[in-house]
């Protein structure tokens, strides 16, 4: 592939994982790409994942987890986001 697109594309994938993560460690970006695949699996394919899930219940543990991971990150970030979002009272009064 196009050595450019790929670092270009690796930069958008670290930004997508840094505003829903809060976070673009290397860590964190792999856990992203995962969570980010098998979401659009699931829901372009759901007999694809289904079965997936059949066959690898292991594997569909982890899915769960991962998810659970991002989602409550995710809840982490927005909190913060609207605390500081929020106005003091000393700036309010």
């Amino acid at each position: 592939m196009n050595p450019v697109f790929d670092r270009e594309f690796e930069a958008l994938v670290e930004k997508f994982a840094e505003l829903l993560t809060g976070k673009a460690n290397l860590e964190t970006v792999e856990k992203v790409k995962k969570w980010a695949i098998y979401n659009h699996i699931h829901k372009s394919m759901p007999a694809l994942a289904s079965h997936w899930n059949q066959s690898h219940p292991e594997a569909k543990q982890e899915i769960r987890k991962l998810f659970e991971e991002i989602k409550s990150l995710n809840e982490a970030l927005r909190a913060e986001r609207s605390e500081t979002a929020k106005p003091s009272k000393e700036q309010g009064e």
